[in-house]
């Protein structure tokens, strides 16, 4: 029986019963708790999944209350971990949900042990040198991802399902320099890109989670909310020459890079 909470999102077709059930028994490591991290999972642990665990190893700050809507004023004064603060809120909001929350900062040599081997990872960071890490990580260990993010008004978002669509070395080899790759420190932020991004992102988790593989597509979602300018850039298969999911390279995993 199902429980009366998941009751509308059961309603929804192609979840129904069935796929509440695989949300319910699926297991989700999160990577970052910031404004993506927060509203993420929030999303999931009212959509019911079984296990979630939140690596971030960051404290709350007054300035994060913007656009952080998990937090709140008293987290922020007492300078809480980020992971431990959004374990305490979500327990609130269902209890149901097996939260763990890692305070380590995440690196070439922890992030395997970190992660685990959850049904779904998804990347919450804030910087493009984690998220090279994360991409060779799944490839190399074969577990479907979701990149986001965000800064300014502008955000994007990529499912990675590996040696099935591509990858994120497929669309950038190299990481961007410094000056490409503006964040809410440099630029700033408007927190509706934040929950936009991260709402597509928890769309394509629920995606999988539920058992719909194949509703998943091969594109690159963009935003601009100032500019008002929403659309997806349809992408290929792997590139047959990227040096991660097609030469079978973990680069920067391994230390090279």
């Amino acid at each position: 029986m199902i429980d009366e909470r998941y009751s509308r999102q059961v309603l929804f077709a192609p979840v129904g019963p069935e796929g509440q059930r695989r949300i319910r028994a699926s297991q989700v490591t999160l990577l970052g708790c910031g404004a993506l991290g927060s509203t993420l999972a929030n999303t999931l642990v009212r959509a019911g999944v079984g296990r979630l665990t939140i690596i971030d190893s960051d404290r709350l700050e007054l300035s994060n209350l913007q656009r952080q809507t998990l937090f709140d004023e008293a987290q922020a004064a007492a300078g809480a971990f980020k992971a431990e603060a959004a374990r305490e809120r979500l327990a609130q909001i269902n209890r149901e949900v097996e939260v763990t929350a890692r305070t380590e900062r995440a690196g070439r040599d922890n992030l395997a042990r970190l992660v685990g081997r959850p049904d779904l990872v998804l990347d919450a960071t804030d910087n493009f040198a984690t998220r090279y890490l994360l991409n060779d990580l799944c490839v190399r260990d074969g577990l479907a991802w979701i990149y986001g993010g965000c800064a300014a008004a502008y955000g994007v978002c990529m499912p990675v399902l590996p040696h099935e669509t591509p990858c994120l070395r497929c669309l950038f080899p190299e990481p961007p320099p410094p000056e490409h790759a503006p964040t809410a420190n440099t630029v700033g932020i408007l927190a509706p890109i934040a929950h936009a991004v991260a709402s597509l992102q928890a769309a394509e988790a629920l995606k999988l989670l539920s058992g719909n593989r194949r509703a998943v597509r091969p594109v690159l979602y963009t935003l601009d909310l100032w500019d008002s300018n929403l659309g997806t850039v349809r992408l290929a298969g792997p590139e047959p020459d990227c040096p991660c999911c097609g030469a079978g390279r973990y680069d920067f995993l391994e230390g090279r890079r």
